[in-house]
């Protein structure tokens, strides 16, 4: 079981990111990470070259860090209203989803991950929720959201 040293020049998830140096297994390296041009050989010559690769990665970061801070500013403006509907003795028929809030937040053009949202439980009171959204590991918002209770009860006569 060998393994090799690679520099890697993008972002491999659960590996890690550009200018990182990292133990994997000699045929990944051999056979998908250095043929896809995705890392290169940790030789003494590609390790003076780790500083430009972490001077990329430092703007990319700052960049990405001021993109989230703006978007999490643009969603903590927003107050989306949903309207559930209602049967007798006011017991709702369905709920407010993760799923229904992205379709929400891609309505008002803000294009997220769906698994950024935090919702523990799909919400199924009326009144007004607070949704934790995180964005980024140092960007975290809140969305205020009201769920309306339709009726829909109808009256047989």
């Amino acid at each position: 079981m060998a393994n090799a040293q690679v520099i890697l020049k993008e972002k491999i998830e659960g590996l890690g990111a550009e200018a990182d140096v990292v133990k994997v297994r000699a045929g990944y390296a051999r056979n998908f990470l250095i043929p896809q041009g995705k890392a290169f050989e940790a030789t003494k010559s590609n390790l003076r070259h780790v500083e430009a690769l972490k001077a990329t990665r430092a703007a990319r970061e700052a960049e990405e860090l001021v993109a989230f801070q703006a978007t999490a500013a643009k969603i903590s403006k927003l107050k989306p209203k949903f309207v559930l509907s209602t049967g007798q003795g006011g017991k709702a028929f369905g709920s407010v989803t993760s799923i229904d809030i992205h379709k929400e937040l891609e309505a008002a053009g803000i294009v997220i991950d769906r698994h950024a949202i935090e919702l523990e439980k799909p919400i199924k009171k009326s009144g007004k929720s607070e949704v934790s959204i995180r964005l980024h590991p140092e960007v975290t918002t809140t969305l205020v959201i009201s769920v309306d209770a339709g009726d829909t009860e109808e009256t047989e006569g």
